[in-house]
């Protein structure tokens, strides 16, 4: 099992839903990923869920606030990256022209984070750690195994990751398309992709991607339970086979069953 006790600054650490139907979303993502869940109180009138595997946990969930649905937002899945210095990182986005959601604060003794939306719309977290590090069990099915974003603007996004981060990118053309590999050293830590014409009015965004033991049985599965497939399974050469779901309240994510190394 890939279990994690800290993350390298620059790596994403954690994955987060904020739903409309806190009920509802634990059900079907404890069913479709195979996990338990723990409830916690976060201040007045709020709960926050962390789903677990063995004790681990994978990522979490929360209800959405009346001030949040009356601005119109969408149940979303967050991605946080960890860092050093939340206020620093902060500053520094938005120096290279990313903006400040919600300044850094404290989460009781856990960590301190910070919203951020980067230049061409998409929204993500940082997480500068306490007592809290993230996801304890990654990359294995029924956990989160990579994060991608999705943007109008693929040299400005990566122009603003690289400086933020330290990222290095590696492109590479898949089909007609040119799909970016963001690195943290030597490792994968990221990918990006531009929103084609054909998908409609598909905001930037990162998407989460959940590792699953077979694409199809999951995506059907998740089909049983409510959720529409946005994009059926299908292969991406040497890497795996993938499906796009949303959940019966809105959120996006991926199912990938990744290729087993020859």
């Amino acid at each position: 099992m890939s279990e994690i006790t800290q993350y390298p600054p620059g790596t994403f650490c954690w994955v987060e839903l904020v739903t409309t139907d806190g009920e509802a979303a634990k059900k079907f993502y404890c069913d479709l990923l195979g996990c338990s869940y723990s409830d916690s109180p976060a201040g007045p009138d709020m709960v926050y869920t962390m789903l677990q595997r063995d004790g681990k946990n994978l990522g979490a969930l929360c209800q959405m606030n009346q001030e949040q649905q009356a601005q119109g937002i969408p149940p979303h899945w967050n991605s946080y990256v960890a860092v050093a210095s939340a206020d620093e990182t902060a500053a520094k986005a938005k120096s290279l022209g990313g903006n400040l959601i919600m300044a850094p604060f404290d989460v009781f003794d856990a960590g301190r984070m910070a919203i951020l939306q980067d230049p061409t719309g998409a929204v993500f977290s940082v997480w500068q750690a306490n007592a809290h590090c993230g996801a304890t069990l990654v990359n294995e099915p029924g956990s989160f195994c990579w994060n991608e974003l999705a943007t109008k603007d693929t040299g400005a996004a990566s122009e603003f990751y690289t400086k933020l981060f330290g990222w290095t990118a590696q492109e590479q053309e898949m089909g007609d398309m040119v799909y970016t590999t963001f690195m943290v050293g030597e490792r994968m830590n990221a990918g990006m992709l531009q929103i084609a014409a054909e998908w409609g009015d598909v905001p930037p965004n990162w998407v989460v991607y959940w590792s699953v033991a077979d694409c199809d049985a999951s995506a059907e599965k998740a089909k049983s339970l409510g959720a529409t497939i946005i994009a059926p399974p299908a292969d991406i050469p040497e890497v795996g086979r993938f499906s796009v779901i949303q959940d019966a309240q809105g959120a996006v994510s991926s199912i990938i069953k990744l290729a087993t190394p020859e």
